[in-house]
């Protein structure tokens, strides 16, 4: 049986066909490798116009006026209330309290806010979407007078508590979310240090007690605690820097 030899004209078309192939591989390689190009250029084109929509605008000239005329008799025109009955706002991050401006008013829906302040909620629920974030930015923006410890018999305890939390209560240490000095997480967990001792034990107490429900997390540690650690805790942490 004899083999079949190609033709001169059949081999050409067989080289022609391998040609055509091996160009449509090449293509199909190049197309590959400028789509996989523009998969990398699509994101830094499109991330910083998203970036930019979303970023909320903020008047820092409206949160000075209003919290001069509506926030000083209580928290002070800087942010560093003059009394221990009221939180220091400076510095704190802004996120932060634009969400506790949100939580002293109810949801729609809900049968009351999630912090119940009868006080704030007058203020709290006069205020715009914009106020709130003008407000929140002018606040973190200020300067922190800090406060200080004042026990120096609860110094050990306190410290304790604040780094290593307290393992048979299975209360974790505050170090873990505020950060060893105090400083928080901005958009997660609040500025601690040279606040004052006795705003802080309130509010370890009102999660404790369930009178303050905007925070699942700090309710159940809260819940562990006994007076005295919580009065330790807060004592140390008003003059952590």
């Amino acid at each position: 049986m004899k083999r079949a030899v190609p033709s001169p004209s059949g081999a050409a078309h067989l080289l022609q066909r391998a040609g055509g192939c091996a160009g449509a591989v090449r293509g199909a390689r190049v197309r590959g490798l400028a789509a996989l190009a523009a998969l990398a250029v699509w994101p830094a084109m499109v991330a910083p116009a998203a970036a930019q929509q979303a970023a909320p605008k903020v008047d820092l000239a409206r949160g000075q006026k209003i919290a001069a005329e509506v926030c000083a008799a209580c928290h002070g025109a800087d942010g560093n209330a003059p009394t221990p009955a009221n939180p220091k706002l400076a510095a704190q991050h802004a996120d932060y309290l634009h969400r506790q401006l949100v939580d002293f008013v109810p949801r729609q829906g809900a049968p009351a806010a999630a912090r119940a302040n009868a006080v704030m909620l007058g203020f709290a629920q006069s205020l715009s979407e914009d106020d709130r974030r003008a407000l929140a930015a002018f606040y973190a923006g200020q300067a922190l007078k800090p406060s200080a410890a004042k026990d120096k018999n609860t110094v050990e305890i306190g410290q304790r508590i604040y780094r290593a939390g307290i393992p048979e209560k299975q209360v974790p240490a505050c170090a873990g979310c505020h950060g060893p000095t105090g400083a928080g997480i901005p958009s997660q967990y609040p500025r601690l240090h040279g606040q004052w001792a006795e705003y802080t034990e309130a509010q370890l107490v009102a999660f404790r007690d369930g009178q303050r429900r905007n925070s699942a997390q700090m309710a159940g540690v809260a819940s562990r605690m006994s007076d005295r650690e919580i009065k330790a805790v807060a004592d140390f942490i008003a003059g952590l820097r």
